[in-house]
C-alpha cells in the first residue's frame, strides 16, 4: 500500500546509467513534497532509491545527501551512490537498506513486540551516545522553530493532516499552543529528527539502518522520543510506556514531549 508501480521517469544524463534496467514504483510514505521512487527487479543488480524534488525541497536533498554521508561513519544508513543537483533541482540515489519497517514488524508480528520495541530503544540510545561535538549539523529548537514560521508564513504546512488531538486546528493555533509552553532547558544529543517506525528498518528482530534522515542534527533529545512515542502510540499504551522504560526514561518531560508533537505538526 506505501507504492505503485510507475514508469521510469527522465534523469540527469549522469544518472542514466545508474538507473538503467530497474522496474521503477513509486513510493508514497514521507515525500515531504517531493518524490521517492523504489528502483527493483533487476536481475544481479541490488534494489536502489531515489529522491527527486525541486526548490525547497531540492534544498532539503541536499541536505540529507550531506547528513547521509555523515551518518554513515555512525550507523547503518543508506549508502549514497550518486547525488546530482542544479539551481532548481536535486537527484539522490541510494542503496536500499534491506529490511522491513518497524511500523510493519509492529503490525505483522504482535507476539513480537516486546523485542521490538527493546530494539527501537537500543538504537536510539546508540544514536544519541554519538558525540554531539562531531556533528556539523544544527535542529535545535530555535532552529526548527525558525524554520516552522517560515513554513506558516508560507502557507506550507498541511492543516488536514494533523494529528487527531489537534483535528481541526489552524497552524497559527498549533504554533501559540507552541509559545506557551516555551522557554524549555535543552538535554542536547545528535537527533536523527523523524524517529517514526516508518524510519527504522529491521530485519530478524534487530534494527539494521535508519532512513529518511534530512533532520538529522544536534537538538534535544525528545525530538526523537516524542515522535517515537506518538507513533506507538497507534499500537498500545503499554509499548509506549516500554520504550521509554527500555530507553532509560523513568519519568517522562510532559512539557518537552507536547512542545515537539506540536512542532512536528509544522513539518
Amino acid at each position: 500500500m506505501r507504492e505503485e508501480d510507475c514508469a521510469a521517469v527522465c534523469v540527469p544524463a549522469s544518472l542514466s546509467a545508474e538507473v538503467a534496467g530497474y522496474t521503477w514504483s513509486r513510493d508514497y510514505v514521507g515525500q515531504s513534497g517531493g518524490a521517492v521512487y523504489r528502483l527493483h527487479s533487476k536481475a544481479g543488480a541490488p534494489d536502489l532509491f531515489l529522491k527527486h524534488g525541486s526548490d525547497n525541497v531540492a534544498d532539503d536533498i541536499t541536505g540529507e545527501m550531506l547528513r547521509l554521508r555523515w551518518l554513515a561513519r555512525h550507523l547503518p544508513v543508506p549508502a549514497v551512490i550518486r547525488f546530482v543537483a542544479d539551481p532548481d533541482e536535486a537527484w539522490l540515489l541510494m542503496t536500499a537498506v534491506p529490511g522491513e519497517t518497524a511500523y510493519q514488524a509492529l503490525e505483522e508480528r504482535p507476539d513480537c513486540r516486546i523485542a521490538t520495541i527493546d530494539a527501537l530503544a537500543t538504537f536510539l540510545r546508540r544514536l544519541h551516545t554519538i558525540p554531539v561535538s562531531d556533528c556539523p549539523f544544527i535542529s535545535d529548537l530555535p532552529h526548527r522553530l525558525a524554520r516552522a514560521r517560515a513554513r506558516i508564513d508560507a502557507g506550507l504546512v498541511e492543516e488536514d493532516d494533523f494529528d487527531a488531538a489537534r483535528e481541526g486546528w489552524t497552524a497559527e493555533q498549533v504554533w501559540g499552543a507552541l509559545q506557551q509552553l516555551l522557554p524549555l532547558p535543552s538535554d542536547s544529543v545528535v537527533t536523527h529528527g523523524d524517529f517514526s517506525l516508518d524510519n527504522i528498518l529491521m530485519r530478524d528482530g534487530a534494527v539494521v539502518g535508519c532512513i529518511d534522515v534530512g533532520r538529522v542534527g544536534v537538538a534535544d533529545r525528545y525530538q526523537d522520543i516524542a515522535i517515537a512515542w506518538n507513533s506507538l502510540g497507534e499500537f498500545d499504551a503499554a509499548l509506549q510506556e516500554r520504550f521509554l522504560a527500555h530507553y532509560g526514561i523513568a519519568e517522562v518531560d510532559r512539557a518537552k514531549l507536547q512542545v515537539h508533537l506540536l512542532l512536528d505538526e509544522l513539518f
